[in-house]
């Protein structure tokens, strides 16, 4: 049998139980598995307060996924007690993939990253959306309240350990190769509207692009 990528497989073995999956991978030492906490460290709320970037990870009622970043100056995210967080929504795509998930599943999984550093902070926890609310006027960035946030209430948070960082070289000068792939224009023009006109795409997405994020 030949897959799509054209590498020649005699058999998948495919791993169906909790039982297989813990035979393959092994347990957890201790200090893993009691790392979990509900509620906030104050050690948790300086790297809420330093970090730039979050990815969020949904679900629909029926299982199917997305994941969104999320972007704003260091401690963007607000935190509202020991056991509650928000995070702004800035003008974007208007697609709201994640914003419909939690509105049919409000169960949802962030990771926190700071720049430079390769381990991150992951909250899991139940979230609503909120279109306004008194501490909206703490997310103002550049004169912009936003118009609604994601409230997560903790129900998990950790800390995770550096090896993906590590293996990856992520934030390693060194290993960047942002030219190995067409630029934004030209993906947008090639995968998503073949119709446009590349050198407007190109003006768009060019230096004046960073003035539009916040409008």
């Amino acid at each position: 049998m030949v897959n799509g990528r054209g590498r020649s497989h005699v058999t998948t073995q495919e791993i169906t139980t909790a039982e297989e999956l813990t035979e393959l991978l092994g347990t957890p030492k201790q200090r893993a598995r009691d790392k979990e906490r509900q509620v906030l460290h104050a050690r948790d709320r300086e790297w809420l307060a330093a970090s730039p970037f979050c990815l969020v990870a949904t679900a629909d009622a029926d299982g199917g996924c997305d994941v969104s970043p999320k972007g704003d100056p260091p401690g963007f995210t607000l935190v509202l007690d020991d056991t509650t967080i928000a995070i702004p929504e800035r003008p974007g795509n208007r697609r709201a993939d994640g914003y419909r998930n939690i509105l049919a599943n409000p169960h949802v999984g962030l990771i926190y990253l700071i720049p430079g550093r390769t381990d991150t902070l992951r909250i899991n926890g139940r979230a609503r959306l909120v279109r306004d609310a008194p501490w909206f006027d703490d997310m103002v960035v550049r004169g912009h309240r936003p118009v609604l946030a994601v409230e997560v209430a903790i129900e998990q948070i950790f800390y995770h350990c550096a090896k993906a960082f590590l293996r990856s070289e992520l934030w390693q000068p060194g290993t960047w190769r942002p030219d190995a792939l067409p630029s934004r224009a030209r993906l947008v023009k090639e995968v998503e509207a073949p119709t446009e006109n590349l050198a407007d795409l190109e003006r768009h997405y060019g230096p004046d692009y960073a003035k539009t994020i916040y409008v």
